[in-house]
């Protein structure tokens, strides 16, 4: 099969292909413009779009529901285990390493791997999509998460009315 080499069935009608080689020309024009009244500097050609790893740019802290996934995954020492390479970045597991045990499915990875990967706060596998937390946690991380979050009175008057 293959992926597509081609578009055949998008057509864009004439005018709109005209159009945008108008608007092509004229941004050219105006670039040549400013170049020859010596003011390209005014003129922004690159796009400054924000460095990830810049020293300015602050990481951005774990959430609550992060921390609480962190604290219920057991962080360990690899030893002999079935799986031999981290499902996240694909590399070989060394017995020095830290890695992670999920509880759900007993997948393993690099600590830092799925580290990550819960702070863009997944809350399930990278491999097979199983929720971090066990169902029978899920009453304590939701009561934990709730007393997290900062509304507390609320939670207590909720649950008490059951």
């Amino acid at each position: 099969m293959g992926f597509p080499v081609g578009y055949a069935e998008v057509f864009f009608p004439n005018p709109f292909i005209q159009t945008l080689a108008f608007l092509g020309f004229l941004r050219n024009l105006v670039f040549l413009l400013f170049d020859t009244l010596g003011l390209s500097d005014f003129l922004q050609t690159d796009v400054a779009w924000p460095d990830p790893a810049a020293p300015d740019a602050a990481p951005r802290p774990p959430s609550a529901s992060a921390l609480l996934i962190r604290e219920l995954l057991p962080v360990a020492r690899f030893g002999d285990s079935e799986e031999s390479a981290c499902a996240v970045c694909l590399l070989e597991f060394s017995s020095e390493e830290e890695i992670r045990c999920m509880r759900n499915c007993k997948h393993i990875f690099h600590r830092a791997c799925v580290d990550r990967w819960i702070d863009h706060d997944h809350k399930t596998c990278p491999l097979c999509r199983s929720p971090f937390v066990p169902d029978d946690m899920l009453d304590d991380y939701n009561q934990r998460l709730w007393a997290a979050s900062g509304v507390t009175e609320f939670y207590a008057d909720y649950t008490s009315s059951f």
